[in-house]
């Protein structure tokens, strides 16, 4: 696809095929084919065809003669870049690999081969894997002598991911630590001493990183003024997809690439905006035609995916928004039902509900793989995957691991195995190793004394036997092994909520980016064991939640889509079912301290909508524990037009004879706030 070919203008007269665009496409995308020269912006709503759009963009270049080599397409993935220039090769007859396109990284690299000299590195540079720059990075904390056995200093997996935003979002590191991890900005210095060894090692080594590739084309470009202007009179045409999820660095990439022509083409949605935790800024489009005075904007407004009943309530979902262009979808399937609220009792019978919808379509003969339930996020989902699978329902999970089989769950299972009998090995392996200084031979030290002493002895008896190396590890260990110990003959729950409060929430931030959703994980762990008074038919039920077959003979080898509402953006399904909607959960309660927060929240709740095709199901649990504990709907369930929607639809103050100040609390940001309201009154 990369490969530069020879063109000549008589062999594409011979090989282009004729192509009935007024047939093929509708009237909105016909416009953008045929006039979108100069800068344009294209406003493609959900599921209104804007790969076709793009697609057949390009063939109507190639029709009129455009050079290949003169077209460039950038893309974020791989799999996007190769499926247009396929669609296109089919299209037009003409060779995919006489096009320009690619992955922001691969179309810098490509540049790079040839412009590397002018930072002093070699053309043939090596690019450095996830895997390579961490050991990097290992190796200038070493050298560095940040503090890698006391105070928790972050591991190299999240010292890459920090210094990665800083650079994609080109803000300040210490404004990157304040927005993304204020816990370690203790250790600023410490990180601009490695940043500047990372970036030392990397030249002395003739390598870069992904990150590397786009912020070293920019540093050339920006900077020299004659290679910039042989790279803008290389390209007559440029065309960017899902241009919403771009972050600072890659937008400064387009305006250098910007041809003479002044003809760049970019796609995408603003209210699909969903990525700013990478460092993608909604602005970049939001702010395209201040950037471009004179940009045309075209809008994909025809959806080919849902009903009108769903977009109805999606159009109604996001007109709340104020930061974007308004757009309102309309739909060429005829109506069928509208999209329903369900508020259950409590988790599980929320659970047991959708798992009696998935039941009953099996029977009625539909697909599996045509049946979604999203969630924001992953820790929402274990309430279902329990119930999914003791049914048999088979299902597949996209956006991470089961909730079963995540690394911080077997830790928090391992330490209470531990607990419920010393002599287990497995779990003791499991959990030592996370500790700095205990190796092989210590651990089965540790391991040796654990088989003949009481719970209560280990600490005191392991201590005397170990070295300096290992005693800061075992020290931390101990320090979570001492509170659980405070509550031995309590429930299950409040043993895994001690190892929340623990060590090892500082540990999961050390070690992870994502280590607020590993503890979200921990507190939907303590949730599913509040049912059970005893530890050890907690750990039966939690292990042999495994060994539930999840196949079933009647799906006929499809499987119900789990997924995170991220994960799924660019998916669709028949049925889609978008659970947990709970306020403080939904929108996340970290959005409200952040700009742009809630809005970005609604956008996410607004893609979830928009992959339903014709049944929509928006659910939520009045309970989230056995212990007493009102939720509140979604602020983004009350914002919604009743008449929208069918099923039992819930607004705040519809239960208000329920609320007992003795007996119950109500959860949630819309729940405190009207709380303090009742007060006030």
């Amino acid at each position: 696809m990369e490969i530069i070919t020879d063109f000549k203008q008589s062999s594409l007269q011979i090989s282009m095929q004729s192509i009935n665009f007024e047939q093929e496409l509708n009237p909105e995308q016909l416009k953008i084919v045929r006039e979108s020269d100069g800068p344009c912006l294209v406003l493609a709503g959900a599921g209104s065809g804007k790969t076709r759009t793009i697609v057949y963009r390009m063939a109507y270049l190639l029709e009129r003669g455009i050079d290949p080599k003169k077209i460039l397409l950038l893309t974020f993935t791989n799999k996007a870049a190769n499926e247009m220039l396929g669609r296109v090769e089919t299209l037009t007859g003409i060779n995919a690999r006489t096009l320009w396109g690619g992955t922001f990284h691969s179309i810098a690299n490509r540049f790079l081969r040839r412009f590397a000299p002018l930072l002093d590195y070699k053309q043939n540079f090596n690019i450095l894997d996830e895997d390579d720059s961490r050991s990097l990075i290992k190796a200038c904390l070493k050298e560095s002598g940040a503090p890698q056995t006391q105070s928790r200093f972050p591991s190299p997996a999240v010292v890459k991911s920090i210094l990665s935003f800083v650079i994609n979002s080109q803000i300040s590191l210490e404004d990157a630590l304040e927005q993304k991890n204020s816990e370690f900005y203790r250790f600023s210095e410490q990180f601009d001493e490695i940043s500047r060894l990372y970036k030392k090692r990397k030249k002395e080594s003739g390598s870069m990183d992904f990150d590397d590739l786009i912020f070293n084309f920019t540093e050339i470009f920006r900077n020299d003024l004659s290679a910039r202007e042989r790279i803008q009179n290389k390209f007559k045409y440029i065309l960017i997809d899902e241009y919403q999820d771009t972050n600072p660095l890659q937008a400064e990439m387009v305006r250098l690439l910007e041809p003479k022509t002044k003809n760049i083409l970019v796609v995408g949605d603003d209210a699909q905006s969903i990525y700013s935790f990478r460092g993608a800024s909604v602005q970049n489009i939001l702010n395209f035609p201040k950037t471009y005075p004179d940009a045309k904007i075209f809008r994909l407004e025809t959806n080919y995916r849902s009903t009108p009943e769903i977009l109805n309530l999606a159009n109604d979902v996001i007109a709340k928004n104020t930061a974007q262009f308004p757009k309102e979808l309309r739909a060429v399937h005829p109506g069928l039902l509208k999209p329903e609220q369900i508020n259950k009792s409590s988790v599980e019978e929320e659970a047991r509900f959708i798992a009696d919808k998935i039941k009953a379509a099996i029977d009625s003969g539909a697909r599996l793989n045509e049946i979604a339930v999203l969630f924001r996020a992953a820790s929402h989902s274990e309430s279902l995957e329990f119930e999914l699978g003791k049914r048999g329902i088979a299902y597949d999970y996209r956006g991470g691991l089961r909730f079963f089989e995540r690394s911080h769950i077997k830790d928090a299972l391992a330490y209470l195995r531990i607990l419920n009998e010393p002599k287990d090995e497995a779990a003791w392996r499991r959990i030592l190793v996370n500790f700095s200084g205990i190796g092989e031979v210590t651990a089965e030290k540790i391991i040796a004394i654990a088989r003949v002493s009481p719970r209560e002895e280990i600490l005191r008896a392991v201590g005397p036997l170990l070295g300096d190396k290992a005693r800061a590890g075992w020290d931390e260990f101990s320090s979570i092994y001492c509170k659980l110990l405070e509550y031995i003959g309590e429930k299950p729950s409040e043993l895994i909520n001690a190892i929340v409060n623990s060590a090892y929430s500082d540990y999961l931030a050390s070690e992870y980016e994502n280590a607020d959703d590993r503890l979200e994980d921990l507190g939907q762990l303590a949730v599913f064991a509040e049912k059970y008074d005893a530890l050890a038919d907690f750990l039966a039920e939690a292990i042999l939640f495994e060994g539930y077959s999840a196949k079933d003979s009647r799906s006929g080898g499809s499987r119900v889509i789990l997924s995170t509402i991220h994960q799924a953006k660019g998916m669709e399904w028949d049925t889609v079912f978008v659970m947990n909607l709970v306020d403080g959960a939904f929108p996340n309660e970290r959005a409200m301290f952040e700009d742009n927060g809630i809005e970005e929240e609604r956008r996410l709740f607004y893609v979830a909508i928009t992959r339903a095709k014709r049944r929509l199901y928006l659910t939520y649990p009045e309970t989230s524990r056995a212990s007493f504990s009102w939720n509140m709907p979604s602020m983004f369930l009350q914002e919604i037009d009743e008449s929208l929607l069918a099923g039992n639809v819930s607004k705040i103050g519809d239960d208000i004879e329920y609320i007992d100040e003795n007996s119950s609390q109500i959860s949630g940001i819309r729940g405190r706030s009207f709380l303090r309201e009742v007060d006030e009154l």
